[in-house]
């Protein structure tokens, strides 16, 4: 039997297509409430799982300038709104292992950062919360060496864990998505696909990180035949003006047209 996870009311890895999808970054309240309100229209009328996912601290940044976000406590209380407000699981990024207790007091979910997945203390104290916890795998890791992060998690008696695929470096400011990624560790995990983050380009803007997202409905259609569990998609009311991520994020008014299409593959690649 594949291994399955659940935050909230939606399972992955059940044999039903499920989104985590929101802003990259929090940049306001109205911001998230008015994007997850939209995306859980669309996935209630598609019959897919939602998680909402906005990131309080953008941590990880080329430049010192970068945008960070609201920070810890603002952001919390923002996705702590949009949970009671609409109704959906609630999930971000922990940065430190400090991080993990405050934000896990709010979230359904705690996500590792893909430059963190090999942190020790902070998986075992992600592992620890009691709280799902996704692992996005590292551009720097071979599928098969997820295994350990994995461990490090359920090592502290906490089995609810998913892997996301986010693509691998290429050279310079290029990523490559290998989809044999997606059996090799669904093994492991139910498996996530990072459609938006795998078409970005670090670095490619100098202080700043490029991206072509007009690539990401092929990725995303290529990873649901492929066996993933979940697509993660990053989503902007306007992208080409976010403050973190700009030239990766799907338009919203998209979302119901790229869920729709990868659906119908991933009921006809399981059929």
């Amino acid at each position: 039997m594949s291994p399955s996870c659940r935050i909230g009311p939606v399972e992955f890895g059940a044999g039903r297509l499920a989104l985590i999808a929101g802003p990259c970054m929090a940049e306001s309240l109205e911001l998230c409430l008015q994007v997850a309100g939209r995306v859980r229209e669309i996935c209630r009328k598609l019959d897919v799982g939602y998680v909402f996912k906005a990131s309080y601290d953008k941590a990880n940044r080329s430049s010192l300038a970068s945008k960070r976000g609201p920070g810890l406590q603002r952001g919390l209380r923002w996705l702590a709104e949009v949970r009671e407000k609409l109704g959906v699981p609630v999930l971000a990024d922990v940065h430190e292992p400090g991080q993990v207790a405050p934000a896990a007091k709010v979230l359904d979910a705690v996500q590792i950062p893909a430059f963190l997945c090999r942190q020790t203390d902070l998986l075992v104290e992600a592992g620890r919360c009691g709280k799902p916890v996704n692992i996005k795998k590292g551009q720097f890791m071979a599928p098969w060496e997820m295994a350990e992060a994995v461990a490090k998690v359920r090592s502290a008696g906490n089995e609810q864990v998913l892997l996301t695929e986010r693509g691998t470096f290429f050279g310079y400011n290029r990523l490559v998505s290998d989809l044999r990624s997606i059996p090799q560790m669904r093994r492991l995990a139910p498996v996530v696909f990072d459609a938006t983050h795998s078409v970005q380009e670090p670095g490619a803007m100098g202080s700043a990180s490029g991206g072509q997202r007009q690539y990401v409905p092929v990725l995303a259609a290529a990873a649901v035949a492929a066996g993933a569990d979940a697509l993660f998609v990053e989503t902007h009311t306007d992208p080409d003006r976010a403050l973190s991520d700009a030239a990766c994020q799907m338009p919203l008014a998209e979302m119901e047209d790229l869920l729709a299409r990868c659906l119908r593959i991933y009921r006809a690649a399981r059929s």
